[in-house]
């Protein structure tokens, strides 16, 4: 049997992953197109690896845009609707983060994670689902993180937005099945991307997070790819308002 014929054939489909000039967007945007999709590589500042990753892709297009900036949802999906066509496959991949002591968070920072990591992403569904749910199929995958079940104490914020997506995805979910358009939450653990490199360079450090791994190591950004096609894919056909933790058992009591 081949891929087809268990639903990851996402010939004809057009995708949105945000943040995906780089780590897990990156890898979930390339494993889109390898199904057949096309893909918008959305990205803020980091031009030459989002052409670079739009190059390895036969039918795709780039989008710049800061989520902070006034209607950014809408200034996306216009344009990717300008090169692609409408948005059937939405993956919310890309998120704000900033290490601090909860005493020392300020009123700025905190907004600007709010905005970036939950806002932005509620108001994109808000407009995409509209055609979704006019054409009676689609798929949105919101990326969270393991902090969802064990928050970070130097990031409380970010924690607490991505707790806050888990509970969008399933109120959302009732809403969107009737019209066979599933909503579900990613929620990686440890993955050895750029944003990790700094923190898990300190040595003490990196052996204190891998022994809250029960696998014993940090993930891959190609280990959240799977769970992702199923998820965005008719292979997920029968799966909406849930959180699937891709963590190496990290959130394990």
């Amino acid at each position: 049997m081949n891929a087809a014929e268990f639903g990851y054939d996402l010939t004809g489909k057009v995708a949105l992953v945000t943040g995906s000039s780089r780590g897990i967007g990156k890898a979930i945007a390339l494993g889109l197109a390898k199904c057949g999709a096309s893909v918008a590589i959305h990205y803020v500042g980091h031009q030459e690896e989002a052409d670079a990753v739009a190059l390895q892709i036969p039918k795709s297009c780039t989008v710049r845009c800061d989520l902070l900036v006034d209607d950014a949802p809408r200034k996306i999906l216009s344009e990717v609707e300008s090169k692609l066509g409408p948005v059937d496959i939405l993956v919310l991949n890309a998120s704000m983060q900033f290490r601090q002591d909860w005493d020392q968070v300020t009123r700025e920072k905190f907004e600007q994670q709010v905005i970036a990591n939950f806002r932005s992403e509620f108001e994109m569904i808000q407009l995409a689902a509209k055609h979704m749910i006019q054409q009676k199929w689609g798929r949105i995958l919101t990326i969270g993180s393991v902090q969802q079940h064990r928050p970070h104490s130097a990031m409380i914020p970010y924690a607490a937005t991505k707790s806050a997506l888990e509970t969008m995805v399933r109120a959302l979910a009732k809403e969107f099945a009737p019209h066979n358009v599933t909503i579900n939450n990613l929620a990686p653990g440890v993955i050895l991307t750029d944003r990790n490199t700094d923190a898990l360079s300190n040595e003490a450090y990196r052996q204190k997070v891998m022994s809250m791994i029960p696998l014993g190591r940090g993930g891959e950004a190609d280990e959240c790819v799977p769970p992702a096609l199923m998820l965005c894919s008719d292979a997920g056909s029968y799966i909406t308002g849930i959180d699937l933790v891709v963590d190496g058992g990290m959130r394990l009591p």
